[in-house]
Formats: structure tokens, sequence, C-alpha cells
């Protein structure tokens, strides 16, 4: 059987992306062809540094599917980028060079020659700037896709955002129906694609205990609304719940994803509960796209003692014809 290839951009340089990827190369065996755009002199570097071994294959770019991919090799789309040391720390320098790494990504997506893609951690703040929330709106924009969503991903339960990296006296005004509408039928329509079920899907409220002092009370005046709505369309859903008992385990055993109202209110208890045995999806693109659920975590660069778990279950999940 022939297995698709997994593109896979490292992202910054300077984290921990390259350690547990010479760790997932050891640890799975791995079906489909695995093709890395990233630095082959930064590359060396880190595996000389983490005495990984193993023989690099350079690719052309343009005839990717006119060549024997295996993982015998690391086979690699060479990006330039020049550092001296094996790890600084992250600035601005490394720009141009994740802006190319994913410029070809997206080159070799557009062009119909990937159809899965993973990306290794980014700095929001140096990379992305104001300019994007987050890596799931900057890839969603190079599509020109305006309807997305961040599901992370655990097999037992799932959770996803609402709004997604935006400061919290911003969320209100983000909660409307319409989103609400939107994020769940792109939540819907993964689990039919990928699992053949319509999930079960609970939705948290936005105020404590779903009450407010104020006169307008989003979870009686959008929330309610929106999930009579799209119960009597045909969706599993129900809500809104109070977010402080919700994850209690009698609770979220009865459903499969958690639509939640910001990035904390869901991400913090799925990351207290599962750790690294998490994937973050991005619904809505042409192509599947999942990153590792963790960040360039820089107080772990060179110590060797980073876990691979959610790089391993990203490529888990994709790694199949």
């Amino acid at each position: 059987m022939n297995y698709s290839p997994i593109l896979i951009v490292s992202g910054e340089p300077n984290s921990v992306f390259l350690e547990i990827f010479f760790k997932t190369l050891k640890l799975k065996k791995i079906k489909s062809p695995l093709i890395l755009i990233s630095s082959e002199k930064h590359l060396k570097k880190q595996m000389n540094k983490f005495k990984f071994k193993k023989k690099i294959k350079i690719l052309n770019p343009d005839k990717i599917n006119d060549q024997n991919l295996n993982n015998k090799f690391i086979n690699l789309i060479n990006i330039n980028f020049n550092q001296k040391k094996t790890f600084e720390k992250i600035t601005k320098k490394s720009n141009k060079y994740i802006e190319e790494c994913f410029a070809m990504a997206f080159y070799l997506i557009k062009k119909g020659k990937i159809k899965k893609f993973i990306n290794g951690p980014v700095s929001k703040k140096n990379f992305l700037g104001n300019k994007y929330l987050g890596i799931t709106e900057y890839i969603s924009k190079k599509f020109n896709i305006k309807n997305n969503a961040m599901l992370i991903y655990n097999k037992n339960l799932s959770v996803s955002p609402i709004t997604t990296h935006l400061p919290l006296k911003f969320v209100p005004k983000e909660i409307s129906r319409n989103n609400i509408y939107k994020k769940t039928k792109l939540i819907n329509n993964f689990y039919l694609k990928e699992f053949n079920k319509k999930p079960k899907i609970a939705i948290l409220g936005l105020n404590p205990h779903c009450e407010s002092v104020h006169k307008f009370n989003e979870d009686d005046r959008i929330i309610k609304p929106a999930v009579k709505f799209l119960y009597k369309k045909g969706y599993k859903i129900s809500g809104p719940y109070s977010a402080d008992t919700f994850f209690l385990k009698k609770n979220r055993d009865k459903f499969d994803v958690v639509l939640g109202m910001y990035h904390d209110q869901v991400l913090t208890p799925i990351k207290t509960l599962y750790e690294y045995d998490s994937i973050n999806v991005t619904l809505g693109l042409p192509f599947i796209r999942i990153t590792p659920d963790h960040g360039p975590n820089e107080k772990m660069l060179g110590k060797n003692s980073s876990n691979p778990l959610s790089l391993i279950k990203a490529i888990n999940f994709l790694d199949k014809n």
C-alpha cells in the first residue's frame, strides 16, 4: 500500500521541536514518508547536539512525487538559515527563515502534492506580532479561509474555543450565534469525515455559573438560543454548562467535544487531564493541518528531556494512506 507523504515544517529553530522529532523517529515506525522543511545546517547542528544519527536526503521540491521516498533517510527540503550557535534566544532574526519554510509548504500544498501537514511551534510574539491571533489564523489567511476552528483533539475528549488567542476583554464581543453555528458545523463535519459519527457536543457558558449581574447575559441571550437552534437542526449539542464543574468525570464522560467561549476556559482543563496526549487540528482548511500541542519551550532547550508524545500522536493521526 502506498502512503502519501506527511509534510513537516520545523518552525522556530530555537525550540524543542527537532529534539522531539528525533525522539519520534527513534520510538515509532512510521508508514507515511516524512518530508521535513528545515535548514540543513541547523538540522546537522542539532543532530550532533542530541547524538542522533541518520542520513539526510535533500529533495527537489518540484519533483516530490517523482522521488522514491521512505523513512530510512531524513527527507529534507533545505531552507537556508545561518546561526552560529545550536540554540540562541528567540528573536525576530528567524522570522524570514520561518516565513520561507511556510511559503514552501504552502506552495507544495497548493500544487496538490501534499494533503497532510504538521508544523512545529513558532513564537507568537516574534513571528506573528500583532498581525495574527495565532498560527491557525496565519495559515487560514494564506488560503483565504475565513471560517476556521481550533480543535484540541483527544480520543476521549476534545475541546474547541469560540475565540482563540484573544484578550479576555474582547471575548464577549466575539460571542455570537453565527460564530457558534459555524464552529459547531466544522466540528460535526470533522467527526463525520474522520470517524463516521456525529459527536456529542457540550457548550460552556461565558459567565460564572452561566449567570450575570449585568442586564445583558450572553448565556441567556446568545448561547441558549444557538444551542436550541442547532439541536433542532439535528446536532447532538446541549448546554450551556457552567465551566467550573463541567470537567468533573461524571459530566465530561457523556461528551466527545466541549465547545468553550475562550482559549483558557477549555485548554487549561484538557492539558491538565491529558498533558501531551492531544493534538491541535485546524478545521476548515482544504487539507489536514495538525500541530503538536506545545510551544517552543525555551526553558527546555538542549536538555534532551522534552516529551515527544504530542508529535507522535500527530503523526499517528496522519499515518494512513
